[in-house]
């Protein structure tokens, strides 16, 4: 499996269509009897212990690329992988969400529910925000090395540049050089 790190556009639109949808959720409730702006105050307080479980088992992952931790399931540094990328993108979209809402309310201060929607969607923001960080910082940290096998970059290179064949061409001119009619174990005796 090869994971590819995420495009950085992708945290872009996820803030857009965040944005939009924050601020569309309070266009349509501000004339309405129900209002669901704001954020619970257990929002960001999950949110952070979530962004704060992704950087731990994401330094562990780091540690073991480099050596410093001996043993890591791969299923679990897949499964962090995973929780990081997620975490950054979902962060991303909460930003948007929970910023559109603050932009939509701040004309509205001197309202005491909009100025308390204003102040749980600002942590909030703030939260999401670093959750995103730690995302791709994650992300970044459970990124593994390339192998050095047969298909990476610098040894092709150091192969092109002795002149040597890939060990699949070689096989396969030392069995092109085989008298006709002659097989394995008929004695060759070269």
């Amino acid at each position: 499996m090869k994971a590819r790190r995420t495009p950085w556009w992708y945290y872009a639109i996820a803030v857009i269509l965040g944005g939009f949808a924050g601020v569309m959720l309070v266009k349509l409730t501000e004339h309405s009897e129900y209002m669901f702006t704001g954020a619970p105050w257990i929002v960001p307080v999950l949110l952070g212990l979530l962004g704060v479980l992704v950087l731990i088992l994401s330094w562990q992952v780091h540690k073991y690329v480099k050596g410093d931790l001996k043993d890591l399931s791969m299923e679990r540094a897949v499964n962090t992988l995973v929780l990081a990328k997620s975490l950054g993108v979902a962060g991303a979209a909460l930003v948007g969400w929970y910023g559109g809402q603050l932009i939509m309310c701040l004309p509205h201060l001197d309202a005491e529910y909009y100025a308390t929607a204003a102040l749980e969607c600002g942590v909030a923001a703030v939260v999401c925000l670093a959750d995103m960080i730690i995302g791709i910082v994650g992300e970044y940290w459970c990124q593994l090395p390339p192998r050095e096998g047969p298909e990476h970059p610098q040894v092709k290179e150091a192969e092109r540049l002795r002149g040597a064949a890939p060990a699949t061409n070689a096989a396969n001119q030392v069995t092109a050089k085989r008298r006709p009619g002659r097989g394995a174990g008929h004695g060759d005796s070269r």
